[in-house]
Parts: structure tokens; C-alpha cells; sequence
């Protein structure tokens, strides 16, 4: 297998056969898009694997559907492909192929996420590792018994705790669930077949037995359900037919690519149709915080560097902007005041305002890296004449900052 070095490219390719042997990657178009989104969004470009695994793994928690769960199907097909390969090739008599088994643990990826805790101090691909291995012997036992099993036997196999699963699978309401598994419990009682007829070949039962069931569930049903009409052995054959059609699924659910075209679409696929929510969650979270950590650091650098130009000025022009800016008097006023011309005092804040500009300036082209041009300079005087205002209007935080 090649090796999927790129960070793009391990969350948005998927494994593909050919003749039950592995062929190469195919890229999802999709989630390449929405894992460029997020490597753009990232800066300074975030390229480490664990990163990308804990970030789409958070995104999963609140948001099982979302893309985030085929992110994290991508980058697990390679550990799924190799727990599957070494259950092939440990069975000598295994039926089944690598893709089938491969397709089989890859469709329960839900479960490795459900049960992966990042606190436990295991990886993603290491606790996967060993989960898919044993979810495959698992799923393949319970596959072989589906298999070779009539829908009767099936049904007197199962436990109560894996119909109810069945049921809750197939989207009933709970009334309805508590009123098949009192059936199928009726059905377990009353058909006891002769044990020479083997365990997994039943047939099905005739109609005295169907009778029977139905007057034991209606008996039954009085006392641990809702009251309501009598059952037939018409319905309760249905009913009972139900839980086995339920129970076959949910033990042997088909997969479904989510690149197959759409029913009756010449063009797009199944993955189309899945929610692109989450690109704002998270990774605009993280973003932000950092932008907001970036923005303090910056001002705190930023007033450093002022109330050092500002302690350099001379008394006079340090007098002045404390009466203009601190003060609030006009320049009319502290023309008055000092009993020069107004258009002086303008001139003098002009050429103190100039020199502080001056230093602000060369701060930006030296740390931030930013090429004084026009447009740059008025921004940088906007932002001195907003620091100004604030400063002198804050002496509490002028001497917390020096």
C-alpha cells in the first residue's frame, strides 16, 4: 500500500478492490474540499496528523452526521484494511473475502469512534487497531448464524436485549416495540419444536400453533400492556415476521456506499446530501482565540512602545497632549491658558502626534513586517489617535501596563 503522507490527502481518500485485492485510493471530492477549507483556514498551516484526528474527533461529538465522521472514516481506512487482511489470512476456512470484511468493520465506525476516549492516552489508529479486529470475528460469527438460519430459529436465538436493539434500529416507537417483544416472547413459549429437526433449519409453525400464540399474547397482554384489541394469529404472524426481518437487518445490515449515485440522477452522489455545518464550529473557534490571543499580544506591545515615545517628548509637548487628550480642553482654550497663538499649539500637537506616528511606524515595518504605504499610515494614525483617547482616559491601566 502506498503511504498517505499528505494530511489532505489521509482524510479525504477511501480504499478501493479490485477482485478482493487492494487497487489504490480514490479521492472524495468532497471531503478533499472541506479538509482544504480547514488547512487554509488553519494559520500558520496546522500539518500535524493528531491535530486533524482531535479536531475532527470533537467535531464528531456533537455532530455524529456530520462530515466529520467520514474525515475520521478516511483516515482509518488503512488500520480497518489490515485488520481485515489479518483476519483472512488467520482462517484457513473462512468464507468470507477481505472487502467483505473490510466492508463489514468499516460500516461500524460509529462504534470505534463511541468508544475511543483521547484521555486514555491511546490513539485513534491504535485503539482501532484491535477494536476493528474483534468487531470483524464478531460480526462474521453472528453473520454465519444469520446465514444459515431460518427466520424461526433466528427468532428463538435472539435475546431480548438484541430485538429490542433490532426494533429501536428500525425506528418503532416504544408501544409498539413492548407489544412485539411480548409476542415474540408468547411465540418462544408455545413453539418448542422437536429438537431432531435441528437448531437453525425450523420451519415454520402451523396455524394451531399461530392460534396458540395469539390466545397466550392475548392473555398476556392485559396485565403487562396497554389495553386495547385482541391480536389474530393473522397479525401476530406479521408481527413475529417483523422481528425477524428487524433482527437479520440489524445483525446483517447491507452497506451502502456514500459515493453511489443518486436513485434516478445521471449526475452527484449520496455524499452530497450530508450536512457542511460544522466548517464554522470548531476550527472558527480555535481560530478566533488565537486571533483574539494575537490581539491582545499585539496591543500590549503596541502601548509598550507608545509610553515609551511618549515618556521621550519634550515637557512642553507632553503638557500639551495631556491638556487636550486628558483634559479634554481645546486647542483654543489652551491657547488661552498658555497665552500663545491657537495656531501654534495645533502645530505642536501636530509634530508630537508626527514623532509618536513616527516610532509606531517603525514598530510595524520591524515586528509586524508591514510596508508603511499611504493607506497603512493612516490606519497606524487612526490607531494612535485611538490609543491616545484610551490611554488618557485610563490612568488605572497607563500604570498597570508600565
Amino acid at each position: 500500500m502506498r503511504p498517505r503522507q499528505s494530511i489532505l490527502e489521509i482524510f479525504s481518500t477511501f480504499l478501493q478492490f479490485d477482485a478482493d485485492r487492494f487497487s489504490g485510493w480514490a479521492t472524495d471530492s468532497k471531503l478533499r474540499r472541506s479538509m482544504q477549507r480547514c488547512l487554509d483556514e488553519s494559520l500558520p498551516l496546522e500539518t500535524d496528523e493528531k491535530f486533524w484526528v482531535l479536531y475532527w474527533y470533537k467535531v464528531w461529538q456533537p455532530q455524529p452526521a456530520s462530515l466529520a465522521r467520514d474525515h475520521l472514516s478516511a483516515y482509518l481506512q488503512e488500520v480497518c484494511y489490515w485488520a481485515a487482511r489479518n483476519t483472512v489470512t488467520s482462517s484457513l476456512s473462512l468464507q468470507y473475502t477481505l472487502s467483505d470484511c473490510f466492508q463489514l468493520a468499516i460500516a461500524r465506525v460509529d462504534k470505534i469512534l463511541k468508544g475511543f476516549d483521547p484521555l486514555q492516552g491511546f490513539s485513534l489508529k491504535r485503539y482501532a487497531s484491535g477494536t476493528f479486529s474483534s468487531l470483524i470475528k464478531e460480526l462474521l460469527r453472528q453473520r454465519h448464524e444469520v446465514d444459515i438460519c431460518t427466520d424461526w430459529a433466528l427468532l428463538r436465538k435472539l435475546s431480548q436485549k438484541r430485538l429490542i436493539e433490532s426494533l429501536q434500529n428500525k425506528g418503532l416507537n416504544s408501544e409498539t416495540i413492548a407489544s412485539y417483544v411480548l409476542a415474540w416472547s408468547c411465540f418462544k413459549t408455545i413453539y418448542v419444536p422437536v429438537q431432531a429437526t435441528g437448531t437453525s433449519r425450523l420451519p415454520k409453525p402451523d396455524s394451531a400453533t399461530w392460534q396458540a400464540i395469539a390466545e397466550l399474547y392475548n392473555t398476556e397482554r392485559q396485565s403487562q400492556l396497554m389495553p386495547g384489541a385482541k391480536c389474530s394469529a393473522e397479525s401476530l404472524e406479521q408481527w413475529i415476521a417483523t422481528c425477524a426481518k428487524a433482527a437479520r437487518a440489524y445483525l446483517y445490515p447491507s452497506v451502502t456506499s456514500i459515493n453511489i449515485p443518486k436513485a434516478g440522477q445521471t449526475s452527484g452522489e449520496l455524499l452530497d446530501d450530508l450536512p457542511d455545518s460544522l466548517q464554522q464550529s470548531l476550527l472558527t473557534e480555535i481560530i478566533a482565540q488565537e486571533e483574539a490571543q494575537s490581539r491582545y499580544a499585539q496591543q500590549t506591545q503596541i502601548n509598550q512602545v507608545l509610553v515609551k515615545a511618549l515618556a521621550k517628548l519634550d515637557p512642553e509637548a507632553q503638557a500639551l497632549i495631556e491638556m487636550y487628550y486628558g483634559q479634554g480642553i481645546s486647542q483654543q482654550q489652551i491657547a488661552e491658558r498658555l497665552q500663545i497663538k491657537q495656531y501654534t499649539v495645533s502645530r505642536r500637537l501636530s509634530k508630537a502626534r508626527e514623532l509618536l506616528l513616527g516610532t509606531l511606524a517603525k514598530w510595524s515595518q520591524e515586528t509586524l513586517h508591514i510596508a508603511c504605504t499611504s493607506d497603512i499610515l493612516k490606519n497606524i494614525s487612526a490607531v494612535l489617535e485611538g490609543w491616545l483617547q484610551d490611554h488618557y482616559s485610563q490612568p488605572d491601566l497607563l500604570t498597570f501596563m508600565e
